[in-house]
């Protein structure tokens, strides 16, 4: 059972002429995802490692019928690109940019509940079917098949959580980058759900960071409703209060959103939470060990 893509998914880039475009497509073909056309304003006709572009997306429809784009687009223009996809049809939006406006972020994602359609981030690294497609940024070769489901708001602590897992001979299902702006489409609980109803899925590892309260959302819903072991990971033990760490997200406000709270939220639901990034591998080997 596929958790959001599968080798199936057929992918539009847009931005696909740009630098970072053009670098990850490169990157996402040879990882196995099934990129069938570009968007580039302006650019239609050229070619992008064997894919061809168009001047907008409805037009690349027309000839390369489409289930998801990613974009790669200065944040400014980042809504455009967004409605437009969301409005031909397609169901998976994975924005890369970080810091599109708030409110362009926001109306984004009320458009994409209205057309029945997944974001991803902004702010992401994307997600990944591992050993059969990848929609984002992340070095592919430490996603490899396996039993457990990554869910983060960090790309680079999942990055090395991941490999670790992967150099412990542990391989994922799908892992799927939250992202780290204020405002994003897919929270914890939508992915924890889909991964509680993954037959593939054993164990989940789920990676948070102080702010907000998506960790604690989590929390409530895997002590009511998840059977399957989950393993934590959660960046910011010694941010002081006030101060916004690395994501726009990233900022503990009167007292909500610290280290301390998440980590008991998580504890109390049973979750088992890791000291060191390099504690999770260990702690999911056992969980594995039990399932």
């Amino acid at each position: 059972m596929s958790v959001y893509i599968n080798q199936d998914t057929r992918v539009l880039v847009q931005g696909i002429t740009g630098r970072q475009g053009s670098f990850h497509t490169a990157q996402m073909l040879a990882y196995g995802t099934k990129i069938v056309g570009g968007v580039s304003p302006g650019k239609r006709g050229q070619v992008v490692e064997g894919v061809p572009v168009f001047d907008s997306t409805f037009e690349a429809l027309e000839s390369h019928p489409a289930d998801a784009s990613i974009l790669f687009m200065p944040a400014p223009f980042a809504k455009d690109g967004a409605l437009e996809a969301l409005e031909a049809g397609l169901k998976i939006i994975v924005l890369i940019p970080e810091s599109i406006p708030l409110h362009d972020a926001m109306d984004i994602m009320a458009y994409a509940r209205q057309k029945n359609a997944v974001v991803v981030g902004p702010n992401t690294f994307g997600l990944v079917s591992s050993g059969s497609s990848k929609i984002g940024i992340m070095p592919g070769r430490y996603f490899v098949p396996g039993p457990v489901g990554v869910v983060s708001r960090s790309g680079t602590l999942c990055y090395e959580i991941v490999g670790n897992l992967t150099n412990d001979g542990i391989g994922t299902t799908t892992v799927v980058g939250l992202g780290g702006d204020r405002v994003v489409g897919l929270h914890f609980v939508d992915v924890l759900k889909k991964f509680e109803e993954d037959p593939a899925t054993e164990t989940v590892v789920l990676v948070g960071e102080i702010g907000g309260s998506a960790e604690e959302e989590a929390a409530a819903y895997i002590s009511s409703s998840m059977i399957k072991p989950v393993i934590a990971y959660l960046a910011g033990r010694s941010a002081p209060p006030g101060k916004r760490m690395g994501h726009a997200g990233a900022i503990i406000e009167r007292g909500r959103g610290t280290f301390e709270s998440k980590v008991e939220a998580l504890s109390e639901a049973g979750v088992k939470v890791a000291d060191l990034p390099t504690a999770v591998s260990p702690l999911v080997k056992n969980a594995l060990d039990k399932t």
